[in-house]
């Protein structure tokens, strides 16, 4: 704790020297970060092997990639994002000049998960680097080699009054949220999300809570099955379903359903092999309270196809059928390789389910029915989706990510992460040389007349 204190003292004093604001040494220090994931990617993408079993191409796809992807598209953008913006002035306020000015909020903590433990590490560091803040960013401890790793980068990289890593678990989170920060940035789940709140609250600290839920997955009578169901299989079972906008369940009109899930068979099939399981490119579930968890889902329910598991800690991609809203494997979001299958008769059905339940952070419509796809947009409250695809929403650094509801707050991701950890002040500079008298005492009727005028 001790050591802690000193940290975020440390960070607070080099915030008040104003050197991290400048926009040059921003964007000086987002391309050493570069160079430091190129120099260490190897290296990182062994981590990754180690904790998640997760190929190199899947690493990067999923990881390096899109952080050096997030780098080059803010470093393109961060001389303009971080200039003053001239607004419209009142004519009430002749003669002013009105502008915001993007400012760091000062120390802030990036608390990150385990299931893309190098990815969502460094994103939204990048956008607390971009925003001028100094930051602390605690990895999990479910993924220490990625977690190490990191700290490595991180420590050769920048000063430790900068940014600084700090490893460890339940502990460590704990007394991380006693200190004092000027944003919380969360990636995990609902529940250690409304901890981090709480914690929070007692400075009012702001924050932004990337959390998770049941997304939902729609696919109606208009839908291609068979591209729809090889973009559900690539969206559910990457990374072994660890994925926190992964299609959750399977909502399918009944007509379709069993045309639909012999082609998903067929593309896990082309997949992964006919066994999984043997296939070493196929992820592992992080440990065994989660794979535990997860096996415990699947019993008693009808398995279409996979189910076995190995001690190795992995689970084959998994469809269960019969499965009704009581069922266990509906009651908590599933975050790993198995597919709950429900079916409907009419979209309203399907509507009314998701409505029932909490805001999941996704929602993916496979349709060719624009009526419906107006519709399902219109009607239902969630993070972000596709219409036709899973996942790929999040992939792009021209679109805020993040949920509403109970699938989290804020958003993230290009501009988005600019603003997350920018406080924008809003200024207005008023000339000397004209004085409109009307606004000071004493009130008269014609200076009332005056204010009316002008404000209606």
């Amino acid at each position: 704790m001790t050591d802690l204190v000193t940290l975020t003292q440390a960070q607070r004093s080099y915030f008040l020297t104003d050197e991290t604001k400048p926009v040059e040494r921003r964007m000086e220090m987002l391309n050493i970060l570069k160079s430091g994931i190129l120099k260490r990617e190897k290296d990182i993408y062994a981590a990754l092997k180690a904790d998640l079993n997760k190929s190199e191409f899947e690493s990067y796809m999923t990881e390096v990639g899109m952080v050096l992807d997030e780098l080059r598209f803010i470093t393109k953008h961060l001389r303009g994002w971080a200039r003053p913006r001239r607004v419209p002035t009142p004519l009430a306020q002749f003669h002013s000049r009105s502008f915001q000015i993007p400012e760091p909020y000062g120390v802030v903590l990036i608390m990150s998960p385990w299931n893309y433990p190098f990815q969502l590490s460094l994103e939204p560091l990048i956008g607390a680097i971009a925003a001028g803040n100094c930051a602390i960013v605690k990895p999990s401890a479910y993924a220490p080699r990625t977690s190490q790793v990191i700290a490595e980068l991180i420590a050769d990289c920048f000063s430790p009054e900068y940014v600084s890593v700090v490893q460890g678990g339940r502990q460590e989170n704990q007394d991380l949220l006693k200190q004092r920060f000027d944003y919380i940035f969360f990636t995990g789940s609902v529940a250690v999300g409304k901890q981090v709140m709480e914690s929070a609250s007692r400075f009012l600290t702001p924050v932004s809570l990337e959390l998770g839920g049941k997304s939902p997955c729609i696919v109606d009578p208009t839908a291609n099955l068979k591209i729809a169901a090889r973009r559900v299989a690539f969206g559910k079972f990457l990374n072994a379903g660890q994925t926190c906008v992964a299609p959750d369940y399977l909502l399918i009109q009944r007509a379709v359903k069993d045309e639909f899930l012999h082609d998903l068979i067929d593309e896990i099939k082309g997949f992964y092999g006919d066994s999984p399981l043997d296939n070493d490119s196929y992820p592992k579930i992080i440990n065994e309270k989660h794979f535990t968890r997860l096996k415990n889902l699947m019993e008693g329910e009808s398995v279409v196809t996979g189910g076995r598991t190995n001690d190795k800690g992995q689970i084959a991609p998994t469809i269960l059928d019969g499965v009704t809203a009581q069922s266990p494997v509906m009651r908590e979001e599933i975050f790993g390789p198995v597919l709950p299958v429900l079916v409907y008769d009419d979209i309203t059905e399907a509507i009314d389910f998701i409505r029932q339940r909490e805001k999941p952070l996704a929602l993916y419509l496979f349709t060719k029915d624009r009526k419906t796809q107006n519709r399902v947009l219109g009607s239902l409250s969630f993070g972000g989706g596709c219409v036709n695809d899973t996942i790929i929403h999040l992939a792009t650094s021209h679109m805020g990510f993040g949920g509403v509801g109970n699938s989290g707050m804020g958003s993230y991701h290009g501009k988005a992460s600019f603003d997350t950890f920018s406080h924008y002040k809003s200024i207005v500079k008023k000339s000397y040389w004209i004085d409109l008298p009307f606004r000071y005492p004493p009130h008269t009727a014609f200076k009332a007349r005056l204010i009316r005028m002008f404000l209606h």
